[in-house]
């Protein structure tokens, strides 16, 4: 599938945050189709049993695709919204130390509110976890309470990427 653009990194996220050492560290990827898809690894720091990922981290996964899927249907950072409600399902272990895809696709918007259903895959295609969440549309001002989002999200790193073979 064909990546359009990149989306930007937060500062401490813990799914995107870059200076996060305890993060994922995800990048998020506009595709051709309006989803956002990441590829990414967990770190054996993420474990809950061993070789598996604790499932409040899946989750967490679950919820980042969600907005950042907004924001690929959109092409647009300014929208944000939070969790409502989320509800994730565990398909089979989900590894970590091994490279794995995120989608996220809107299903369903309105002027306040949108949800998402977010997938995550090992690299055969074989589904790991997915989850619908929805999202109530807040401002900013009202998310950070008086901090600046934006200046939260200051890294735009290109990679070179253009396509993403999707096994989904």
């Amino acid at each position: 599938m064909i990546v359009l653009d990149k989306q930007r990194n937060s500062r401490m996220c813990a799914i995107c945050g870059l200076d996060n050492s305890y993060g994922v560290q995800a990048p998020f990827y506009n595709m051709e189709d309006g989803s956002v898809i990441t590829l990414f690894r967990y770190k054996d720091h993420h474990q809950s049993y061993p070789g598996r990922v604790h499932g409040g981290l899946i989750s967490a996964m679950i919820d980042e695709m969600g907005l950042r899927g907004l924001w690929a249907k959109h092409r647009d950072e300014s929208f944000f919204g939070v969790t409502m409600t989320l509800d994730t399902k565990y398909r089979k272990p989900v590894p970590y130390g091994v490279e794995l895809l995120g989608r996220g696709v809107v299903t369903a918007e309105t002027a306040r509110a949108f949800e998402v259903d977010s997938f995550i895959y090992d690299r055969d295609g074989v589904l790991l976890a997915n989850g619908h969440v929805k999202y109530m549309r807040l401002s900013t001002e009202l998310i950070a309470a008086g901090s600046d989002v934006h200046e939260e999200m200051p890294y735009l790193i290109e990679d070179g990427i253009r396509e993403i073979d999707c096994r989904f």
